[in-house]
């Protein structure tokens, strides 16, 4: 008699594992692609996005927070170059910087009207404020305080009793947002400081600025974020807040790669879409609130 079965057993265990090895590849298969209902996104061709932006936006920590959460999400890698406003603004007609982060209004009109930047969004908000010591020998405080609300005029009226005394003010002399303002507010109270005894301009970023003028006893215009953010290192209060002339506005603009060969195009424009993204007002909203009892800015994305 001739035995069929062990034939037939074979045949079985054979498909078997036919059928276990399509198992197997559709599970690992199915391991390598994105869940439902998300893309994998492609690895970037140029990593590298190098975004110019002011020594206030980096001086208050916001960016450590931001850009290591932008790197993860997209596989690129963020080089900053701090500076003024009026410097990352140079770089960005130049060609140098893939993306701005300013706020210096007219002058990133300036830089959209000429079609080097493609849009300006705004990101964000603080505001400027007037500081100098406590002792306040030019009675600052006081000369803010007597206009009327809502305070149009604060700060022209706290820069006029600064000339008028003739304390020392610290300037920061290197055409940022920060000095623009303070340009302004000076025009606004009718004093030419330039060439006066008791006028410094440092020529440097808003930290150092801050410290000079703590330093020398002297007053100087900062931005609530940065000085908040160095406060218990600086013999300096606020003296002067709540003109509306003190808005202080930050807006990122993407560098037109269509002017400039080696500007990354596709890289700018994730960064500048990430910065107006709901990601990052969820982090700007609340930054600083818990070491300050304030956050440092406000979100404009929304």
């Amino acid at each position: 008699m001739v035995r069929r079965r062990p034939r037939a057993v074979a045949a079985k265990a054979v498909a078997v594992v036919a059928a276990m090895s399509v198992l197997v590849l559709a599970i690992l298969a199915s391991g390598c692609r994105a869940p439902a209902g998300r893309t994998a996104a492609p690895a970037p061709e140029q990593k590298e996005v190098i975004l110019a932006t002011t020594t206030s936006a980096q001086d208050s920590g916001l960016l450590d927070v931001l850009l290591p959460m932008f790197e993860s999400q997209t596989g690129y890698q963020v080089k900053v170059l701090a500076g003024g406003s009026g410097q990352a603004l140079a770089m960005a007609e130049q060609g140098e910087v893939d993306v701005v982060l300013a706020h210096s209004p007219a002058k990133e009109k300036g830089i959209v009207d000429a079609g080097i930047g493609l849009g300006r969004r705004p990101v964000m908000h603080n505001d400027f404020i007037v500081v100098g010591t406590s002792d306040d020998p030019a009675g600052v405080k006081a000369a803010a305080a007597a206009v009327a609300d809502p305070g149009d005029g604060r700060a022209a009226a706290a820069f006029k009793s600064i000339a008028g005394g003739q304390a020392p003010f610290i300037s920061r002399g290197d055409q940022s947002g920060t000095h623009v303002k303070e340009l302004d507010i000076w025009k606004a109270a009718g004093v030419a400081p330039a060439g006066q005894p008791w006028y410094q301009e440092c020529g440097a970023g808003m930290a150092q600025a801050l410290k000079i003028a703590s330093e020398k006893g002297a007053y100087t215009l900062a931005d609530r974020g940065t000085f908040l953010a160095l406060r218990d290192t600086l013999a300096l209060v606020i003296l002067c807040a709540g003109d509306p002339v003190l808005t202080n506005r930050y807006s990122v603009l993407q560098v037109n790669p269509e002017r400039f060969d080696r500007v990354n195009g596709p890289g700018g424009k994730a960064l500048a879409d990430f910065l107006v993204s709901p990601g990052a007002r969820e982090v700007i909203r609340p930054f600083g609130v818990d070491r300050f009892g304030e956050p440092l800015f406000y979100p404009d994305s929304e």
